[in-house]
């Protein structure tokens, strides 16, 4: 089984009391690698400069056994910079290229999302008529089924009436979304169980919703489990990969076959909690499992 990711792949910047480091992210490439991770034959589908930083990229990618299909971007290699500071929420800040990021859905796009058996799409520009345009007459080619997570920032969002737009139009019938309650109240103003009944209404099949630290509800028809992020040892580090690795598992557990049961879905979601509270134990949002934690020094992780 296997599975096209599209959205974006960037360089995350963090700075905080310690200096400055760099990683390689971005939603769809953290989903794309902690697929990879978990088993699943995958391909990125994403939008790359001619630069250095879209070098480190590519071999991120090839060291994880990502396939990647690059659109050139016209700018530079996206850029997302983080300041942590106080212990508070960090703040973001992203170049132009993020800003403007745009993704080709030509033949080679086209016949990789129509020969995968999930196509999987995160941060891409849902405020931009024209990309979601594209991008919904690329999936109803394939035929592919769509697990989707929004993934609004919003400082990359122009038009917050027409990414809904497109967001809702992409989200009805799809396999599976991931929505935040950071998502709720950015993109309509309300609480995230209100805007996981909306999206039941309009006709999806199953439902992540995700609430930091008080874990996460799938509902999925008539069955709806919720369990807590898992308690797991060492101290928590950085949370900035947890939803992209919840989102991984679940989507892993979905390649499968579709959970039809309280039990079975209890399962999924035990094993995404489990993912996101040990991806929080390392710096940068590299998909981590329990079983990363095995032998090592919990009191050095992430350091």
């Amino acid at each position: 089984m296997t599975v096209v990711v599209v959205g974006d792949a960037l360089i995350d910047e963090l700075r905080d009391e310690h200096g400055v480091r760099e990683f390689v992210g971005g939603a769809a490439l953290n989903v794309a690698v902690g697929l990879s991770r978990l088993g699943v034959p995958t391909t990125l589908i994403a939008m790359l400069g001619d630069d250095e930083p879209a070098s480190r990229v590519r071999r991120y990618l090839a060291d994880y056994g990502v396939e990647l299909i690059a659109t050139p971007s016209l700018l530079c290699t996206a850029r997302a910079v983080s300041t942590r500071t106080g212990g508070g929420e960090p703040t973001y800040v992203f170049n132009e290229a993020s800003q403007r990021r745009r993704i080709r859905f030509g033949a080679t796009e086209r016949a990789a999302m129509a020969d995968a058996d999930l196509a999987v799409v995160s941060c891409v520009a849902l405020d931009d008529a024209d990309q979601t345009a594209e991008l919904a007459d690329a999936l109803s080619s394939a035929g592919t089924a769509l697990a989707l997570d929004p993934n609004p920032r919003a400082g990359m969002m122009h038009d917050k009436a027409e990414f809904v737009r497109g967001f809702e139009a992409l989200a009805a019938g799809a396999a599976l979304v991931k929505v935040g309650e950071d998502d709720a109240a950015l993109l309509y103003d309300e609480r995230l169980d209100a805007l996981r009944a909306r999206l039941i209404d309009l006709g999806v099949k199953a439902v992540l919703a995700t609430e930091g630290a008080a874990g996460a509800t799938i509902e999925a028809g008539d069955i709806v489990v919720t369990r807590p992020i898992s308690n797991l040892p060492g101290r928590i580090v950085d949370t900035m990969g947890a939803g992209d690795a919840a989102f991984a598992a679940t989507v892993a557990a979905l390649v499968v076959g579709a959970p039809d049961s309280d039990e079975e879905w209890e399962a999924v979601l035990q094993s995404a909690m489990d993912a996101a509270a040990a991806t929080c134990r390392f710096e940068g949002a590299l998909l981590r499992t329990p079983d990363s934690l095995r032998g090592m020094d919990l009191d050095r992780i992430g350091t």
